[in-house]
C-alpha cells in the first residue's frame, strides 16, 4: 500500500517524497515587477503570544467519532483550493489544478465557470497548474481576486483578475501580473496566497525543486524561491513593497517574509487571532507545521535545507540564523505530504474552536494542533481514506477539504 500512494504521488500533484534528481540547470534570473516606493508602515495587528493558548481556544480534542466527513459535491476535475469571496454569498470558490475555477453555491456545483484559464496553464509537471486563490479582503468594493499558476513556460504566475458584471464569472481579459518567477523545475511550486490580518497578500513559494534542495535557494535571500512573500496590492499599479518587510536595506529581496522553505502547502491566517500557519512538505522523513504568532516581525528562518523539521537535514546551522522550529511534525509512517489546513472558528462546533486542522495528501489522515498552558499538542483526529490536497472554509466557517482522487468536496458534519 504504501509503494502504491508513492506512485499516486509521483503521478499526481504535490510531490512530497524523494524526488528524481534531473539535470541541474543553469540558475536563471527571476523576473519581476518593477519594484515601487515602499507603502509606509500597516497598523499594528494585536499580538497572540506563541507561548499561550489562543483566545476561545479548546483545551482538549473533542471525540472524533462523534464527527464525519460529509460528501457536499462531487465532479471536481483535480480540485486544489477552496475559498470564499467574503461577499456575503456563502458561496465556494475551487480552484482546479487545469485552470478552471467552479462555483459551489447551496451546495450545488453552479455550470458556468467563474475563470477558465486553462490554455495559459501547465500541468506538465507533477506540481503545475492553478495553484492557489485569493480574494481582495475588499472584494464587494473592487470585485478583484488573485490567481497563483504554472505558464504555459512551467513558471510562476502570481496575477490579479477582476470579477465582470455578472457575479458568476469573472472578466477572463482583465489579467494584470504582479509577479513572474521562473522555475527551474517542474515541482515544489509552492502555491498558496492569503491575505494577513493587515491587508497585505502572501505568497508561498517552494524552493524550486529537484531532491537536496540543489541550487540552495531555500536559504538564498536573493531568490523568491523558498520563500513567502508579503506585498501591498492596494498600492501602486501592481503592487509596492510594504515599508516594514524585513529586507528593505539590500540583505535580500524585499518582498521576502519569510524563508529556509521546502514547498509550502497551504498556509493561513487564524481569522480570529492573525496567527499563522504554514504547512512545510518534507522530503525523506519528516511532514511540518511551522508557526508565527500575529505581530511577529518579518524575516523567520525555518530552516530548509538545513532541517527537515526539526531535525538535521544537510548540516546543523549556524546559531546565528535563529532558525525557527516546527511546533509539529509526523514521519513517513503517517504519510508522506502534508496538506495545510486551517485553524477552526465556525460557531456550529463551538467544541473545535482553536483548533487547527491539517492532513496528509497520501495517508488521508486529519490531525488537529492546539496550544494548551504554553505547550503544542497535536493529535491524529481523523482517517479520511482521502487523497487531501486542500481544507477551506465557508463564510460561515463551516470546514471542508477537497479529495484530489475522487474529486469529491467534503465537510465536516456531526
Amino acid at each position: 500500500m504504501k509503494k502504491l500512494l508513492l506512485g499516486l504521488i509521483i503521478t499526481l500533484a504535490l510531490t512530497a517524497c524523494n524526488s528524481v534528481s534531473e539535470p541541474t540547470p543553469q540558475p536563471a534570473p527571476l523576473i519581476a515587477t518593477p519594484h515601487v516606493t515602499p507603502t509606509e508602515t500597516a497598523s499594528p495587528v494585536p499580538t497572540a503570544d506563541a507561548a499561550t493558548e489562543t483566545p476561545l481556544s479548546a483545551k482538549t480534542f473533542p471525540d472524533p467519532m462523534l464527527y464525519h466527513w460529509e460528501i457536499v459535491e462531487k465532479g471536481f476535475d483535480q480540485p486544489l483550493d477552496i475559498q470564499h469571496a467574503g461577499d456575503g454569498s456563502n458561496r465556494l470558490f475551487i480552484a482546479e489544478r487545469g485552470g478552471r475555477i467552479r462555483i459551489l453555491e447551496n451546495d450545488l456545483l453552479i455550470d458556468e465557470l467563474f475563470l477558465d484559464i486553462s490554455k495559459k496553464v501547465r500541468t506538465n509537471g507533477s506540481e503545475q497548474g492553478l495553484l492557489g486563490l485569493a480574494f481582495h479582503p475588499d472584494y464587494v468594493e473592487n470585485g478583484f481576486f488573485f490567481i497563483n499558476y504554472t505558464d504555459l513556460n512551467g513558471n510562476t504566475v502570481i496575477a490579479r483578475y477582476q470579477v465582470s458584471g455578472n457575479a458568476y464569472q469573472a472578466d477572463a481579459k482583465s489579467e494584470a501580473v504582479l509577479l513572474h518567477i521562473e522555475q527551474p523545475y517542474g515541482n515544489h511550486n509552492g502555491g498558496g496566497l492569503a491575505f494577513g490580518p493587515e491587508g497585505f497578500l502572501y505568497i508561498g513559494l517552494g524552493d524550486g525543486g529537484s531532491a537536496d534542495d540543489p541550487q540552495g535557494n531555500g536559504q538564498n535571500l536573493d531568490t523568491y524561491l523558498g520563500k513567502i512573500l508579503r506585498i501591498d496590492v492596494d498600492g501602486g499599479e501592481t503592487f509596492v513593497v510594504p515599508a516594514d518587510n524585513p529586507f528593505l536595506k539590500g540583505e535580500g529581496l524585499p518582498e521576502i517574509w519569510a524563508y529556509g522553505l521546502r514547498n509550502p502547502w497551504r498556509f493561513s491566517f487564524d481569522s480570529l487571532t492573525g496567527d499563522l500557519y504554514i504547512a512545510d512538505v518534507g522530503q525523506d522523513i519528516w511532514e511540518e507545521i511551522s508557526f508565527l504568532p500575529a505581530g511577529a516581525e518579518g524575516g523567520a528562518n525555518f530552516g530548509w535545507n538545513f532541517m527537515e523539521g526539526n531535525h538535521i537535514f544537510l548540516q546543523e546551522p549556524p546559531a546565528s540564523l535563529g532558525v525557527i522550529g516546527a511546533v509539529a511534525e509526523y514521519d513517513h509512517d503517517d504519510g508522506c505530504s502534508v496538506t495545510g489546513g486551517v485553524v477552526y472558528r465556525g460557531e456550529e462546533f463551538p467544541e473545535w474552536q482553536g483548533v487547527y486542522f491539517y492532513g496528509d495528501f497520501c495517508s488521508g489522515q486529519v490531525w488537529g494542533l492546539l496550544n494548551v498552558d504554553g505547550e503544542w499538542q497535536s493529535e491524529s483526529v481523523f482517517f479520511t481514506g482521502t487523497l487531501i490536497s486542500s481544507f477551506g472554509i465557508d463564510e460561515e466557517g463551516s470546514l471542508y477539504l477537497a479529495d484530489y482522487n475522487k474529486e469529491i468536496l467534503y465537510r465536516l458534519s456531526k
